[in-house]
Order: structure tokens, then sequence, then C-alpha cells
């Protein structure tokens, strides 16, 4: 160590001092979290942590485009089923139709996209039979 140079003690002491100080002036209370877990605590850890929360909270998917146009073809067939009328039913459907049409035509990349478009009139069948 150099002349001059303060030693590590002396940084250590002056940092838990600043700490104690600041706990004092309460700076650390109400704090967001403060009394709850940390998130995620037990999982293993992984360098794409935040990647996954920030997709957790808001609510984003990690699917391919392909799975993900299956998967909202299913839920827009089950939006459809539930529609207060036809014609929001029909809205559904042609609302998801048309971005099924969009990838076939380019398709994205990732899996190959199989889902075919969905047969409106076979949906409001099923609707008015189900009523």
């Amino acid at each position: 160590m150099r002349d001059g140079e303060p030693s590590l003690s002396k940084i250590e002491s002056v940092v838990e001092q600043k700490v104690r100080e600041a706990q004092e002036r309460g700076d650390f209370d109400d704090l967001p979290g403060a009394g709850e877990p940390i998130p995620d605590i037990d999982r293993p850890y992984e360098d794409t942590w935040w990647i996954k929360r920030k997709m957790r909270r808001e609510n984003l998917s990690y699917l391919p485009a392909a799975l993900q146009l299956r998967k909202d073809a299913e839920e827009a067939t089950s939006r459809a089923l539930a529609a207060r009328s036809d014609d929001e039913a029909r809205a559904i459907v042609d609302e998801v139709n048309v971005r099924i049409g969009e990838a076939l035509r380019k398709p994205p990349a990732g899996p190959p996209v199989t889902q075919q478009p969905l047969d409106v009139h076979e949906i409001l069948t099923q609707r008015r039979e189900a009523r």
C-alpha cells in the first residue's frame, strides 16, 4: 500500500458508516418489495432471467410464430363460440383468418405454418347448436 491511500478496512468502515447513516435517515424505508420474498429466489440462476421476468410481467409469448398462430386460432374459436352475436363471432374469426392468410402467403421464420383458415360457417353452426 502506498502512502496516502486509505486501507481496505478504512474504506469498509466508511461504507458501513454511510449505510448506517442512510438507515437512520430512513432512506431504505418503504422501498418497493419490502417485506416480500425475493421473486424467483428458488429458481436456478439463468443468464436470461430478466428477459423471462419481463415477458411474464408483460404477458408476452415465447412461441415461434407458427405455434403462436395455432394458439391464437384455438383461442379465437373459443371466443367466437362464446360471442354475444353472430356478427361478433364472425369478426373474431375474420381477424384471425387475415393473420393466418398472411402467414401462409409469407411464412415467418421457424416451424412451417400448418394452420388453415378457420371455417366461419362451421363455427357459427357450432355456436347456434350450443345455444
